[in-house]
């Protein structure tokens, strides 16, 4: 798998993508999860902490090329990035459902907890404000074992420090690429991942069907 990056104030890709996926950042106020999505799409840390209120969403786009058997990674699917921060007091049912978002990343302070928002999520897990040592209340092998236990990819990070802001983002959005491809009969693609024309990928595909039907 290889993801290559683009800012949002881009030419190359203006109104022209494969697919719209949106991540939500959840976890307790003040954990760090607008400092991480700043990270990952400036590559900057904001020194100045503000409260997030409400929701919002930054942006970025990626190439994403999957790895096939041999090794070498296939053809580039263009994706369209939201990443929705929440100010960590958000009814999650709502979120999901109106917002179409079908992955997260889960982020957490003094407390583990796995919220079941819908069925069979995309997750990662991140323990942030790793360069924090000194204030660190929970230990890595207990988040560790926790994320061993429900399956969940961890990542210990820094927001400040950038250490694995993006490779906790890109094993996210690899786990719903594969998720994707490992539908065979492509009947089924997670309602928050649209085509670039609008459609969802579902209904693009049954278009498509429809139009290589035989007529006789």
């Amino acid at each position: 798998m290889a993801i290559t990056g683009h800012q949002p104030n881009f030419t190359m890709f203006d109104g022209d993508y494969d697919y719209l996926i949106k991540f939500l950042a959840l976890g307790d106020s003040g954990v760090g999860k607008t400092s991480f999505l700043y990270q990952y799409t400036d590559g900057k840390f904001n020194t100045k902490f503000i409260t997030t209120v409400g929701i919002d969403f930054r942006e970025k786009r990626v190439v994403y090329r999957s790895n096939g058997p041999d090794g070498i990674a296939g053809r580039g699917q263009r994706v369209h990035m939201q990443l929705w921060d929440t100010a960590g007091q958000e009814r999650l049912d709502s979120i999901f459902v109106n917002r179409g978002i079908t992955c997260c990343m889960c982020f957490f302070l003094g407390q583990l907890q796995i919220h079941a928002y819908c069925e069979n999520p995309d997750i990662v897990m991140c323990g942030n404000k790793c360069d924090l040592e000194d204030q660190r209340v929970v230990k890595e092998e207990d988040a560790k074992e926790f994320a061993e236990k429900y399956g969940i990819p961890y990542f210990e990070t820094s927001a400040a420090e950038g250490i694995n802001v993006h490779k906790a983002v890109e094993t996210l959005l690899d786990l719903i690429m594969k998720r994707m491809e490992r539908c065979v009969d492509k009947s089924w693609i997670p309602q928050g991942v649209l085509r670039s024309n609008g459609h969802s990928s579902t209904e693009q595909l049954t278009e498509d069907k429809e139009k290589n039907k035989c007529g006789c």
